[in-house]
């Protein structure tokens, strides 16, 4: 082989061997081409004057060691590169997993929830006392307790937990803050006069006397005494309408299990929900203060719902309309008048909370 040939093939040895460095370690462009540049120099190794045969086999072995020595010297950098980058990867890894995970946040936060929850469960107790024992006045009658409008209060707070609950409790708290109460979660006497001024806000506002052409009269076989005379079975007629399709969707739910006839009618056995009272003229509603004088403005009205066709009293247990304490609290246990709760509402109906029977028309 010449010495040209041995020399270019030299270079190209040397050269690949570069490249593969550069395949393997990533680029490394400044120190590629000042290696290619020194294996292509033909100043760095004179020609002039021509050396001796072996003056240019010295010459072959030193350009080769150099190239070597240059493709061993790219690996150490480029290896050293990469350890540097593996090095700061993990380190940028761990400080984004610590970001991820601030333990002092966390331990913050602990405190502020376990006084939440101490807050609740002594609220929670509170509570289920007063539940029973709370003391306030209504109607001109001292009352006991608020036990029997649970299923209301649960209504207005959109839940269904007991009210001894710390679930109760945080939900309460969540409505008195709403209201501009403070935030106790104790339904003492003031939180319990702001849902029940919610519950009147809710009820019928005019109460004028019906016209005679704005009642009819409605059948007997919807009545819980099919023997009240004509003049007492009278309803304002889209008050009747609405109890109808209210009638319908209590007798598709299978819970309540109520007895009907195959054309959709209660059938003349079953009592729960048909009309104890509708209209009533004033002069009626006078009759029945004079005649039940120990009923107070609670149980007879001088402004009654019931002049304007738009107020019913429906049967949903114990004795019709009775407002003795151990008889609503059969009533307000009773099916059905869980079910008016939950969903008279959507036919227009809102409830009068002291008598678990009355239900008026709002739309």
């Amino acid at each position: 082989m010449s010495i040209k040939k041995l020399e270019t093939k030299t270079r190209e040895h040397g050269l690949s061997l570069i490249e593969k460095g550069y395949a393997f370690f990533g680029a490394l462009p400044n120190l590629r081409r000042t290696v290619t540049a020194i294996c292509a120099s033909d100043n760095l190794f004179p020609t002039k004057p021509q050396p001796s045969a072996r003056n240019l086999a010295t010459m072959k072995n030193f350009r080769l060691h150099i190239a070597l020595f240059l493709v061993v010297l790219a690996a150490v950098i480029g290896f050293a590169s990469f350890e540097t980058g593996s090095s700061r990867g993990q380190s940028k890894d761990s400080k984004a997993e610590s970001g991820v995970k601030p333990t002092i946040l966390i331990s913050d936060r602990q405190p502020d929830r376990a006084a939440e929850n101490s807050s609740f469960s002594a609220a929670s107790e509170r509570n289920a006392v007063l539940m029973n024992e709370l003391t306030w006045t209504f109607g001109g009658k001292q009352q006991r307790g608020w036990y029997l409008y649970n299923a209301l209060i649960n209504q207005t707070l959109n839940r269904t937990e007991d009210a001894g609950s710390k679930g109760f409790a945080a939900a309460l708290a969540g409505w008195q803050q709403t209201t501009g109460l403070p935030g106790s979660g104790i339904l003492e006497e003031n939180t319990l006069m702001g849902i029940i001024s919610e519950w009147q806000r809710n009820r019928l506002k005019d109460r004028t006397v019906a016209q005679p052409d704005q009642l009819l009269t409605a059948p007997a076989s919807d009545f819980y005494d099919p023997e009240r005379a004509p003049e007492l079975r009278q309803v304002q007629r889209e008050t009747y309408a609405a109890y109808k399709r209210l009638i319908a969707a209590a007798m598709a739910e299978p819970s309540l299990g109520l007895a009907h006839t195959p054309d959709g009618e209660l059938a003349p056995t079953e009592k729960y929900l048909k009309i104890v009272s509708a209209f009533r003229s004033p002069e009626y509603q006078e009759q029945l203060r004079r005649q039940y004088p120990n009923a107070g403005s609670a149980g007879l009205a001088t402004h009654s719902p019931h002049f304007t066709g738009r107020a019913l009293d429906l049967y949903v247990g114990g004795d019709p309309v009775d407002t003795k304490d151990s008889n609503r609290a059969i009533q307000v246990n009773t099916p059905v008048y869980q079910w008016l709760v939950h969903n008279a509402e959507h036919f227009g109906f809102r409830p009068y909370f002291y008598e678990p029977w009355h239900w008026e028309y709002v739309k």
